[in-house]
């Protein structure tokens, strides 16, 4: 079932990827009541991971920007499987995004811009949410980012 978001998807030229798999235990989106909450989507494309590294050290902002992006991709990926079609959305309630980042790096907002800006994109006034940006050690895979999502959806 695809509708207005995805068409909106695709007139960005983006394509909803498949949900990316588990790398452990957990489920990557669950619904509760009305709220969607995925699990932190990493930046993963066709099943890999296409840069890793710290941001500030081995990866640019501006490549976590666009890693970011993918990651809020991920994460509607997940939304919809759980919620069936992403027109039920009502909104994106909050944004956490996790950046793995060298001692020195500080511009955890501008990298996790990437996923916001996506989400506003695709969702219009839907997608401005409540939002968090913090800066860790490390993710898993040596991921980069890490994004999770929690979305507000509409009845059935």
């Amino acid at each position: 079932m695809s509708g207005a978001v995805e068409a909106r998807l695709a007139e960005l030229g983006l394509t909803l990827p498949s949900v990316v798999p588990p790398l452990a235990a957990y489920q990557p989106a669950v619904q509760s009541g009305v709220y969607v909450y995925t699990s932190g989507q990493l930046p993963m494309v066709e099943g890999k991971l296409p840069v890793t590294g710290k941001v500030g050290a081995e990866v640019t902002a501006e490549e976590a920007k666009e890693l970011a992006r993918t990651c809020a991709l991920n994460a509607l990926a997940a939304v919809k499987s759980v919620a069936g079609d992403l027109d039920r959305i009502a909104r994106v309630v909050k944004v956490v995004g996790f950046v793995a980042s060298a001692s020195d790096f500080t511009g955890q907002p501008g990298v996790i811009n990437g996923a916001s800006e996506l989400l506003g994109e695709v969702l219009g006034d839907k997608g401005v949410h409540a939002r968090s940006a913090v800066g860790v050690a490390v993710l898993p895979l040596d991921a980069p980012v890490e994004v999770e999502v929690q979305v507000e959806l509409v009845s059935a």
